[in-house]
């Protein structure tokens, strides 16, 4: 598998495409620009006129205006402000946010190995993660987090909850726990471990199908899936495997590297996604490698409104090249690229440069892409009308697509199995079976 750049693609936070590269390689390549030319002498005449502006409009408010300002944070909001005025993914990162994605699109951190939530401003276990530190101390789903380190969780943030139970590996914390078969709290004391998300989660459906959830993709997650798909090979046995299903719904984004060996794991040949910036000679192609993974077993892709991104690439190429039925709701039509430009030890900038683009060429940017049947959940009365997304069409200062736009679709998922249609309808389709209702087939998929 060869080497591609590190490129992040997420709707989560206004995150788009990323690819980490230094300053200095991004000038070098701008530094062609004709600056001697009369308009562009003018522009950059014009330019400084509205730069000494700006530091006039600076020097009042720092002057004059009614309480002292923080200085270093007006020049943060300026940053933000020009970035965030190009489109929604353009931002500033300062130095923790930084280190923040750093941390998620790496998957793993140092950490005590529980998925938590806030629930009347205490944090509240959801689950232990597999033999991790959480799990060896013995904490249950339900459990209340009460005290970390003898500070008391009510009146922080649930960030900020997190934050202070991550920490370097083999370092200690102390955790106050409330739960409901104790009449008293108790303590415990955890070290803290690597801990690895879990990108992939897969399972076997009946004795003949593969269920493969990918919920990001980060840089765990082809060697995840590497795994899942040998592990069920074997448990199901490749006479009586019907095929996989691939669930990517809700899954905002991740790396690009990831998203395309994901997408090569399951096809033979032929181009997977391009990447084309302002200029010609900008456009990049990324075509997969001889191997599929699941030796053609059938594909069915589930999408949602929240799919998005890195999801939509391997949606879109599985979709392109008829390896994959695909179905559910319209995804979230995030096709823009972003590149991070690292600023020393001043966080970095986060900066459309490209768009993306399936095999086929299309660009689902703010469009999003089609299943080939449209799959209906039953939504709760109590969410009707809350179960859809914006799409990357609802957000306002979105790049325009020169075709047709789309807005979101519904991204519920329900949580008991066995009502969720779309799942219903995948184990029907690589069962051959084709009497489910509420399946609306779709026409016109580009080859």
């Amino acid at each position: 598998m060869r080497k591609i750049p590190m490129i992040l693609l997420s709707a989560l936070a206004g995150a788009g495409a990323t690819t980490l590269v230094s300053q200095t390689n991004l000038l070098s390549s701008t530094s062609a620009v004709a600056l001697s030319s009369t308009s562009a002498v003018a522009a950059s005449a014009e330019t400084y006129r509205q730069l000494s502006l700006f530091g006039d409009v600076f020097e009042k408010v720092r002057s004059d205006y009614v309480e002292r300002p923080d200085e270093a944070k007006l020049i943060e909001s300026a940053i933000n402000g020009m970035l965030t005025s190009l489109d929604p993914h353009s931002s500033y990162m300062d130095p923790k946010n930084f280190r923040d994605m750093q941390v998620q699109t790496r998957g793993e951190f140092g950490g005590l190995g529980i998925e938590v939530t806030m629930e009347e401003g205490l944090v509240k276990v959801v689950t232990p993660i597999d033999e991790t530190p959480a799990a060896r101390a013995g904490l249950l789903a339900n459990d209340v987090i009460t005290h970390i380190d003898d500070e008391q969780v009510q009146g922080l943030t649930l960030n900020q909850a997190v934050d202070k139970m991550r920490g370097p590996v083999n370092s200690t914390v102390r955790l106050k726990i409330k739960r409901k078969e104790r009449s008293e709290p108790f303590e415990v004391s955890l070290t803290r471990d690597t801990i690895r998300i879990r990108p992939v989660r897969a399972r076997k459906e009946g004795d003949d199908i593969g269920v493969l959830r990918i919920t990001q993709f980060n840089e765990q997650t082809f060697e995840g899936l590497k795994s899942a798909i040998d592990r069920l090979s074997a448990e199901i046995g490749a006479d009586k495997l019907k095929g996989y299903v691939i669930d990517l719904r809700n899954n905002p984004g991740g790396l690009l590297d990831q998203a395309i060996m994901v997408s090569d794991a399951f096809l033979e040949r032929g181009e997977i996604v391009s990447t084309r910036g302002r200029n010609a000679d900008e456009t990049q192609r990324y075509n997969a490698k001889a191997g599929d993974l699941t030796k053609g077993k059938p594909l069915v892709v589930l999408i949602n409104g929240g799919s998005a991104s890195a999801s939509e690439i391997v949606a879109g190429a599985l979709q392109d090249h008829k390896r994959a039925t695909v179905l559910g709701t319209r995804s979230f039509g995030k096709g823009s690229v972003q590149t991070i430009i690292p600023l020393g030890g001043n966080g970095a900038v986060r900066l459309t440069t490209a768009r993306y683009y399936t095999p086929a060429g299309r660009s689902i940017q703010a469009k999003g892409i089609d299943p080939d049947t449209e799959i209906l959940q039953e939504i709760p009365d109590e969410l009707k009308g809350k179960d859809e997304t914006k799409g990357e069409a609802g957000l306002r200062g979105h790049l325009k697509n020169d075709k047709e736009e789309k807005g979101g679709s519904s991204a519920y998922v329900p949580p008991d199995p066995s009502k969720d249609k779309q799942l219903g309808a995948a184990y029907d389709h690589l069962r051959g079976i084709t009497n489910r209702a509420s399946v609306t087939p779709r026409t016109g998929v580009p080859n």
